[in-house]
């Protein structure tokens, strides 16, 4: 009776070939993401804002804080690329300036906020029990509470508007929410096997939490950092579009919407190319929240 396989030679030396070349997570990551066109897309707009903050307020060969009176609400030209506002000065250099405020903001707010709620979230999923609890209804009662009450509050008592008061006054509360996402988390990671490994011989609670349960955390965070960056540029942007933010001669993206908005009717550019840049980055950090979210799920690993 003929059987229906038949034996095939395997060589000596094919039997140690690998069939497919070993990828770290990472690299799997990276290589997922760089086939989402779009979150491509959002990365290279971003590195252009970003290195525009860096250098342009210096290439257009004019101060931001330069007056000159007789170039009063002039329209975007050779001279001016994007025109002057009221009082004569260079839009293009004051639009760049403002960025690298609202992106040192965005940036340094996210990266306090991941940090402080990064490690809350740990301790309260570790311990568990009564510190859980009680961790968690302290989160519950900071996040409740608006943050523009927060920076007016800050604002009085500390009697200043700079960006370190800006700053103090979004994270105050602004870890919350990265605290509740790591929380939930860490308790899924706490019943594995390794973290029962490691409690077993002995190693301290922070330690666990440190080298083996934040570093498996490192994918969901990181997509929050590219989520809360936009929420804390908007911020700014509104808090100085309402008065509360950057002081002149200090400027913003928000600031330089607030100060085109009084004669938007008349001189419309003025307002247009602050607006611009807040949109694009705000749109650009989200499409890539969402590259980095599909990248980094394990699920979706092929």
């Amino acid at each position: 009776m003929e059987t229906a396989f038949r034996p095939v030679a395997v060589e000596n030396k094919e039997k140690e070939v690998i069939a497919r070349e070993s990828v770290s997570y990472w690299k799997d990551a990276w290589r997922r993401l760089k086939t989402n066109k779009v979150a491509i897309v959002a990365i290279f707009i971003l590195a252009t804002i970003v290195i525009m903050t860096i250098i342009g307020p210096s290439i257009s060969g004019h101060d931001y804080k330069e007056i000159n009176s007789s170039m009063i609400n002039q329209r975007p030209s050779v001279e001016h690329w994007f025109g002057t506002d009221a009082l004569g000065r260079d839009i293009f250099s004051r639009v760049w300036q403002g960025g690298r405020i609202s992106m040192i903001i965005g940036l340094t707010g996210a990266l306090i906020a991941t940090v402080v709620g990064s490690i809350y979230g740990s301790i309260a999923a570790y311990f568990g029990g009564r510190v859980d609890t009680i961790m968690m209804r302290i989160v519950e009662i900071l996040i409740s509470l608006p943050y523009l009450i927060l920076v007016i509050l800050i604002s009085i008592i500390l009697d200043s508007r700079s960006i370190g008061t800006m700053l103090l006054a979004l994270t105050l509360a602004g870890w919350c929410g990265i605290a509740r996402l790591v929380r939930g988390q860490m308790l899924q990671l706490k019943q594995q096997e390794f973290i029962m490994a490691a409690e077993a011989l002995g190693v301290k609670p922070w330690k666990i939490i440190v080298k083996h349960l934040i570093p498996n955390c490192l994918g969901i965070i990181i997509v929050a950092i590219s989520f809360d960056v936009p929420g804390y540029i908007f911020a700014e942007a509104f808090l100085s579009y309402i008065g509360l933010g950057i002081q002149p001669p200090g400027t913003s993206w928000g600031a330089l919407a607030s100060a085109a908005q009084q004669t938007f009717i008349f001189h419309p550019y003025q307002l247009f190319f602050p607006a611009l840049m807040i949109g694009l980055t705000m749109l650009s950090f989200t499409l890539l929240g969402d590259g980095l979210r599909d990248a980094l799920d394990p699920k979706l690993r092929q």
